[in-house]
């Protein structure tokens, strides 16, 4: 029996809780404080109250907007084929992944996020260095989601003040949802914010299936949808853009773990990843590819302005919580790991002390602040998405699980005390994996950069902290 399975309440025969008595009750408490980060008692402040509910809630907001204001143009190049195998693929690969990391977590007792797996399997260094990545990524995601906000703002308010004074009006309402302490309370929000945008979308797809051509093409005359089931031709700079652009949309998991510390029962942990992946996978796949299907390369990067401009003001108004929520859950993310990793062996660790709030609004406010000068110097939403794609959600969703797993699967390297060669087979299978996590993180890398710098300089990204419309190109 693992540490996980011994520290969760017994079950009765018709599935109730069996009472215990006091005692018992005391030995659970401990073999839980001994596993979890987070302790319960009743001098601290019990930060452990999400449901497995709330917790695919969460994730469903974590990673579902991103997609599907992203992947139809992904579609559009390199046709609707190849997009729906690598939204299937990727999305099949991410929910394995998920659960690789969440078992790995219930292996190793009181890890907290994936840079204290990294510290299991590499020691102090390559803890650290996981935890910057880690950092980096959802911060460069914050960043992501107040570009997106930025474009509804412009949008509903027909670009009635400076893009930068909407990016930090955007930033100052992601900085105060991040700044909520506790996934239970934030999580109350994000059953709202999935609502918006999933609305939101689903507008626009109504939208573009009832108008005779894309908003954004010709309107009069003969004109060229552009819908393939295969694109003609594609470059490597573009189907890589496209790829990481996919990638990206279900590449998230490694935000999932934080909030396995705060869920009433972890071992509920795999129904919340199933039950998330398959609505988030489900969605992506419908809406996107009906999307492309009416605008073909019209679509618009953000698809919710694929419908023209009033469905284009309606569904950005609908989404416009959501949009905000997303980032905010980034932010608490990254800062969340930054306090645990600060905190964690402080008396006011989980006591209402100033201190204790001090650590935490700084960690909130600064990444805030971060996050918005990351976003004016790189503008365009779908750059910055495939440059965070590339530079750590590959080897935070790829690498790094491929590497957990083997660390507690060395047997079967050999096959196994059986010596299975399914086992040896699969086990080397996951060194493939690896290997093209790490090609799209070089490969990635590279493509993007060259993008950005091509931008800049032919004009499309008109500099850092202009007024420019940039996040809508």
């Amino acid at each position: 029996m693992s540490d996980a399975d011994k520290i969760s309440v017994e079950k009765g025969p018709s599935g109730t809780d069996t009472p215990v008595s006091s005692g018992v009750m005391q030995e659970l408490h401990a073999a839980e404080n001994d596993f979890e980060v987070f302790k319960r008692s009743d001098d601290l402040v019990d930060f452990r109250t999400v449901s497995w509910i709330r917790a695919s809630l969460i994730y469903m907001k974590t990673i579902f907007a991103l997609g599907v204001l992203s992947i139809p143009l992904a579609c559009a190049q390199i046709g609707a084929a190849p997009a729906a195998i690598l939204v299937v693929a990727f999305g099949g690969l991410a929910t394995y992944h998920a659960i690789v990391l969440g078992n790995f977590r219930n292996n190793h007792p009181r890890c907290h996020s994936m840079a204290d797996m990294a510290g299991v399997v590499g020691g102090p260094i390559l803890r650290e260095f996981v935890g910057g990545m880690f950092v980096i990524f959802w911060v460069l995601g914050t960043g992501i989601g107040i570009s997106g906000s930025t474009v509804a703002f412009n949008a509903l308010s027909n670009h009635a003040t400076c893009t930068v004074w909407w990016g930090f009006i955007a930033a100052v309402v992601v900085i105060a949802l991040g700044s909520v302490r506790k996934y239970q309370h934030i999580s109350w929000v994000t059953t709202l914010g999935f609502a918006s945008v999933f609305t939101g979308v689903f507008i626009v797809v109504i939208g573009v299936t009832t108008t005779d051509r894309p908003a954004a093409a010709p309107q009069e005359g003969p004109f060229e949808l552009g819908y393939y089931a295969v694109a003609p031709s594609v470059s490597f700079s573009t189907g890589m853009s496209a790829t990481l652009t996919i990638f990206a949309s279900t590449g998230g998991s490694s935000a999932f773990l934080p909030v396995i510390s705060e869920m009433k029962r972890p071992k509920d942990y795999p129904k919340a990843v199933y039950l998330c992946m398959a609505i988030v996978n489900a969605a992506y796949l419908a809406f996107s590819l009906v999307v492309y299907r009416w605008c073909g390369t019209w679509v618009a990067s953000p698809s919710l302005g694929s419908a023209g401009e009033t469905l284009k003001k309606v569904s950005f108004g609908v989404a416009l919580a959501g949009l905000l929520i997303t980032p905010g859950l980034s932010l608490h993310g990254a800062a969340k790991y930054l306090f645990v990793r600060i905190m964690r062996n402080s008396p006011h660790f989980q006591t209402n002390t100033v201190t204790h709030w001090a650590v935490w609004l700084s960690c909130t406010i600064g990444l805030g602040i971060v996050s918005f000068i990351i976003y004016e110097a790189v503008p365009i939403f779908n750059y910055l998405l495939t440059l965070t794609s590339a530079i750590c959600c590959a080897p935070l969703a790829i690498v790094f699980p491929v590497v957990f797993w083997m660390y507690d699967h060395k047997s079967w390297r050999t096959g196994g005390d059986g010596q299975n060669v399914l086992k040896m087979a699969w086990y080397y299978t996951m060194i493939v994996i690896g290997i093209v996590g790490m090609y799209i993180c070089v490969a990635g890398t590279y493509v993007v950069v060259v993008q950005i710098n091509d931008a800049y300089r032919d004009g499309t990204i008109t500099g850092a902290f202009t007024c420019a419309d940039n996040s809508s190109s």
